[in-house]
């Protein structure tokens, strides 16, 4: 039972977003570190799904196309098990980690694109641009944007390598033209794949549109071999305007496709505890529009260390007294603070004077501020850095095909009363549900119908066995997304649960394993993790408390945590689901 108890978040909550962004924040650290016996890499979370770090033998820093062949050869040619890690390290599952299976060599190796990231050519004739694999998604934007270009389609965080952003579908928001997900906008593929002796242990493949493997590469989740180069169409600059309308949540089940379809980079921000929707009206407009704005997204501005603790400990506090009226005063506070900012936008690069705010496409299409800084400013961070113990949470996408999310949306509202709106305030602490779009895709990883993506995000404990206030609500939405409604997990996010039969909901899966059969028939670039999740191979047991992580769907009280109350029970509106829900009692 909740308690009343009053915890002042909404006296500290607009103190603290009044700081953020008034300073600059230290640089992620880096997700590689190695010593004299080996290397250990995380991701930017500092934490794998599992809660084991992933250490391997070695990791080589390429600095040339040249390099990375020989870097594949010679992994090739000893046996070693090879995985690619860029400078930033957003995955959420474990596919970034190598592991060597019985019968191979023990070694496994790491290839850091961190250091081949100098080339970016702008063929401006062509309108295309073609960079290392390691070149930054913000690098890669201001140069296009120096030539009068712009790339039409990214991920709202910025924080991501070229290699990276295709290789797991990253997306922004669009069903029009070549629509929101950036692989869909690239248009060759340099890969560096093993080779037989005969070629040196590796060879090099350039892929583009009608090649036999091209739209295998466009998103290959590492699996294919090194991506060394990429190539994306651009279009004409141009400048983007962006009004957020906070209304009533009524109908938006309803109204989603025809917003989708009125404006071109739109999306929508559900808070369904508060019974609000923002809908985002993102349109493109002339480049000599006036305006010169920025999108300079709250979460991803720079924040204090003390401030991030803080409002981690609050959220923790509100945790451990099970207050969700705690959690509330939290959501409606930033929610107001989000309305007043016009949530990171700003004017002429300084402040959010009123809508619409117009800029161009390169500063409007996505943002991370908390990246830059010198090394030696130590007192500010992005606010989920892992040094400094601030905040930690599971993020959970799923992509559903057009017709089927009115009634996902529909069942959330059926479960928000019965439960009562409050019980769901802890993702409205964050930012809700972000409802996105994206396009029929001929990728063989990417949708095979114009979709809908929501992602939503919750707190996790940073000790594994911990249970999370209202666990049960969030694990039966995630299980009535991709078990009942068939929702596809986005490549680079999610709780191991997402991806169960995951290769039976693509069209063009076999497609993909035959390309791989072809281009790693030794398996060099595989791991432990893609040969579970998208093969079916090991895995399957199920240890003591594995719900509470979304490792696995609770069948037995142990998979929770019954010595904390929390049992294994059926969901409240999708009775096929299996929880981990807290009761007084056993038998309840």
């Amino acid at each position: 039972m909740a308690t009343n108890q009053k915890i002042p978040f909404n006296k500290i909550i607009i103190f603290i977003f009044g700081l953020i962004g008034l300073t600059r924040s230290m640089p992620p650290p880096n997700p590689i570190q190695c010593n004299q016996i080996g290397c250990t890499l995380r991701n930017s979370y500092g934490v794998w799904g599992d809660r084991k770090d992933c250490h391997v033998s070695a990791a080589v820093y390429p600095a040339t196309e040249d390099d990375l062949r020989s870097a594949v050869a010679d992994a090739n040619k000893n046996h070693f098990r090879v995985k690619v890690v860029s400078r930033f390290s957003h995955t959420i599952p474990k596919f970034a980690c190598p592991t060597s299976p019985i019968g191979r060599n023990g070694s496994t190796i790491l290839i850091s694109t961190e250091r081949y990231n100098t080339s970016i050519d702008v063929d401006v004739a062509n309108r295309a641009v073609t960079a290392d694999a390691g070149v930054g998604l913000r690098a890669l934007i201001d140069r296009v944007e120096e030539e009068g270009l712009s790339l039409a389609a990214a991920p709202y965080w910025e924080g991501v390598s070229v290699g990276g952003v295709i290789s797991t579908a990253a997306h922004g928001s669009s069903w029009w033209g070549k629509g929101g997900a950036v692989h869909d906008h690239v248009i060759g593929v340099r890969l560096i794949v093993a080779g037989k002796e005969s070629e040196g242990f590796a060879k090099v493949l350039d892929l583009k549109s009608g090649d036999a493997l091209f739209n295998a590469a466009r998103v290959s989740l590492g699996m294919l071999g090194v991506i060394s180069k990429v190539t994306f169409s651009l279009e004409p600059g141009f400048k983007r305007s962006i009004t957020f309308n906070f209304t009533n949540d009524d109908g938006i089940e309803d109204e989603f496709m025809d917003h989708a379809r009125k404006h071109e980079f739109g999306d929508i921000q559900w808070y369904p505890s508060k019974h609000t929707a923002v809908y985002r009206y993102d349109d493109r407009l002339p480049l000599n529009t006036s305006g010169d704005g920025v999108n300079d997204f709250l979460g991803f501005q720079s924040n204090f260390a003390i401030i991030a603790k803080s409002v981690r400990a609050s959220e923790k506090a509100a945790e451990s007294t099970r207050n969700v009226f705690a959690k509330c005063a939290m959501a409606s506070s930033f929610l107001a603070y989000k309305k007043l900012t016009a949530n990171g936008l700003k004017n002429n690069k300084l402040i959010f004077t009123g809508y619409p705010v117009i800029g161009h496409q390169g500063k409007m299409q996505t943002s991370g501020s908390c990246l830059y800084s010198p090394e030696t400013n130590k007192d500010t961070t992005c606010p989920w850095d892992p040094r400094i113990n601030g905040l930690f949470f599971f993020e959970s996408t799923a992509i559903f095909p057009s017709t089927k999310f009115p009634d996902f949306i529909r069942d959330v509202k059926k479960l928000r009363d019965i439960i009562k709106p409050e019980n769901l305030c802890g993702v409205d602490v964050y930012n809700g549900f972000l409802i996105r779009f994206v396009k029929k895709s001929e990728a063989f990883l990417g949708q095979s119908e114009d979709s809908v993506v929501v992602d939503f995000n919750y707190y996790r404990a940073r000790e594994s066995l911990t249970p999370r206030l209202n666990q049960d609500v969030w694990e039966e939405i995630e299980q009535m997304a991709f078990f009942k409604y068939g929702a596809k997990p986005h490549w680079g996010k999610n709780r191991k649960v997402a991806f169960l039969g995951v290769g039976k909901k693509y069209v063009d899966f076999g497609k993909f394993v035959g390309a791989k059969s072809v281009l790693d028939p030794e398996s060099v670039f595989s791991s432990e993790w893609s040969d579970e999740i998208l093969f079916g191979r090991k895995g399957g047991v199920k240890e003591d408390g594995c719900g509470l992580e979304g490792e696995c769907v609770c069948s037995e009280d142990r998979h929770c945590s019954p010595g904390n109350g929390y049992f294994c029970r059926e969901g409240r509106v999708y009775g096929e689901a299996r929880v981990c829900r807290y009761s007084s009692s056993s038998l309840s």
